[in-house]
């Protein structure tokens, strides 16, 4: 079996979380293995040597990214010579697909084996990203069934290997402990998630506090829970929620105990609407975007559904509430009768849940070391 080298490039915290189970499943597999790449801290727990910090390609927005640019870009490119020389066994790219595609394709051309952890989302599917991923990538690894089909249909090889949340997250999540942990006592409780970031939270915050307000018309007895992504976040809410009489407690973080302790979620789409689905809590998902941006999506997305539970259930399990249709009323009626009921989609909730609750960190390891012929 001999030793083995992989190298590793993760660019984000939640990279860092899916290295560092890839890294002790592959141990676990096969122990004589040595890591080399960038990471973060858990990554480097688990024995990764990171050739700089993984910090450095941390960069949220184009702002950001522009005036980085030329220190990305160079790093890359040493990177990329750094890694020729080490002849890694495999190079793994987790997520951060404007990073780690181009380095896997260098590699490959370079003849070493590439895997691409994490598909690029949705919308990023433009053709000539999977012409890319296709001539750099020896395999693709998947967290979500759907995103598979695509890439067997686009020739490109691929293993679905399921989703860690789904594996972390408790298929029956305990309200009253949840409750108890947060301070707050029984009766009916909504989570509002406006999103992580200060776009969609100017977009949706103040829409999701009127509909709120619709909502306590209907249900008096009405209480709210709002884990708040950051400091930044929890200001721009406070200044939403000044003046408003509204029983909402504002969480810092916290958002998997909120979605535990509540009976429904009002949620912006995105990540947190997987979350809240593998929490089985009835949601409906409000989006809104700049018109110009909506209009280029509507045109460049082909699915018939935006949020990610209706894209697993293939079809529209989930309320989705768009732009215009996104009222403080329509948003208010469509959640009223889920505090109470909601069954059909938790029903489907958990049968979702099961479907990405595959223990991914393994099956993960296990098909890199299947692609290297590695396998004891």
């Amino acid at each position: 079996m001999g030793n083995l080298r992989v190298a590793l490039v993760a660019g984000e915290a939640s990279g860092d979380i899916l290295g560092a189970g890839l890294m002790r499943a592959l141990k676990a597999q096969h122990p004589a293995v040595e890591f080399i790449g960038v990471g973060g801290p858990l990554m480097q727990a688990e024995g990764l040597t990171s050739y700089f910090p993984m910090e450095r390609l941390s960069v949220m927005g184009l702002v950001e990214v522009l005036g980085r640019l030329r220190e990305l870009l160079a790093r890359r490119k040493k990177l990329i010579a750094t890694l020729i020389d080490e002849k890694p066994d495999v190079f793994i790219g987790i997520d951060a697909p404007d990073f780690t595609l181009n380095i896997e394709l260098k590699l490959r051309q370079a003849g070493i084996k590439t895997v691409h952890y994490v598909s690029p989302s949705v919308w990023a599917w433009r053709q000539k990203r999977v012409l890319k991923i296709r001539e750099g990538c020896d395999l693709m690894l998947t967290l979500l069934p759907f995103e598979a089909r695509f890439y067997e249909e686009n020739g490109v090889p691929v293993r679905f290997v399921g989703h860690t949340l789904a594996d972390t997250i408790p298929l029956e999540a305990d309200r009253k402990d949840a409750r108890q942990a947060l301070g707050l006592s029984d009766g009916p409780l909504v989570a509002l998630m406006p999103g992580s970031r200060g776009g969609e939270v100017s977009r949706l915050g103040g829409l999701f506090f009127d509909a709120a307000e619709r909502l306590r018309a209907m249900r008096p007895d009405v209480r709210f829970v709002l884990p708040c992504a950051s400091a930044q976040r929890r200001e721009q809410l406070e200044a939403l929620l000044a003046g408003r009489d509204l029983p909402v407690t504002l969480l810092d973080g916290r958002s998997h105990q909120a979605l535990a302790a509540c009976d429904a979620v009002l949620i912006a789409s995105g990540t947190a609407t997987l979350e809240a689905l593998l929490y089985k809590r009835p949601m409906v998902v409000a989006y809104r975007l700049a018109p110009l941006t909506f209009w280029i999506l509507k045109r460049m997305v082909k699915s018939p559904y935006i949020s990610l539970p209706n894209l697993l259930a293939q079809r529209l399990l989930v309320p989705e509430l768009l732009q215009d249709d996104a009222t403080a009323d329509a948003l208010a009626n469509t959640l009223a009768p889920l505090i109470d009921g909601g069954q059909e989609q938790t029903r489907g909730f958990d049968e979702i849940h099961r479907t990405l609750r595959r223990d991914a960190s393994n099956q993960a390891a296990d098909a890199v070391l299947t692609l290297i012929g590695a396998k004891p």
